[in-house]
């Protein structure tokens, strides 16, 4: 399969990956009625009214701000891969998942006209998981999708010059500053002179 180079394209396809994650995991746990309301319908109640977060129009509105928030959190995920590895999927997909999370649960609950925040724990916490597994999706999808050349990014501090020498460097200065003369270039003097005279 061919891989993305693209680190742009790699953050749009990884991020709606994990955001279709959130969506069946959230319609589920909605239905079940561990949340009370949907993430999307959350999301929605930012930007229109109850009544319009609640119809198909607003619930619209509430996927494109959040696939806009997937795709941002998708990114951040390639770039933390590219800066310390493509190991421990797993763990790097969980960790990125409750960060993630815990900023896009935030941003609902902290808009203070926001009619549709859920103020339960059991709506709240359903939205980690949901997040949880976006993190994980994400993760996945940009590591097995996205070409090596994204992840080989050189040292951050390769531009910067040093200003000490290494102990190496200063031994080597050291035996550079001190030349002895050789006795091999005295006796090759010697010969010289004597060949000279003769």
């Amino acid at each position: 399969m061919k891989k993305i180079k693209d680190r742009d394209t790699l953050s749009i396809i990884s991020g709606l990956l994990g955001l279709a994650g959130i969506m069946v995991v959230d319609e589920a746990s909605y239905r079940a009625k561990i949340s009370q309301r949907s993430y999307r319908q959350a999301a929605a109640g930012i930007f229109v009214s109850k009544s319009e977060a609640k119809n198909a129009r607003g619930q619209l509105l509430g996927v494109i701000m959040s696939s806009a928030v997937s795709i941002l959190g998708a990114n951040y995920i390639i770039k933390r891969m590219s800066q310390n590895g493509r190991d421990q999927l797993i763990s790097k997909g969980i960790t990125s998942g409750i960060v993630f999370g815990a900023i896009a649960t935030a941003i609902p609950n902290l808009a203070p006209w926001n009619k549709m925040k859920p103020k339960d724990a059991a709506s709240n916490l359903s939205y980690v998981f949901s997040n949880i597994v976006f993190g994980l999706i994400a993760t996945f999808s940009a590591a097995k999708l996205g070409h090596d050349s994204l992840y080989d990014v050189p040292p951050q501090n390769d531009y910067l010059k040093p200003t000490e020498k290494t102990s190496e460097q200063i031994k080597e200065s050291k035996r550079n500053a001190v030349q002895p003369i050789s006795s091999d270039i005295n006796h090759n003097k010697e010969e010289g002179a004597s060949n000279y005279i003769m």
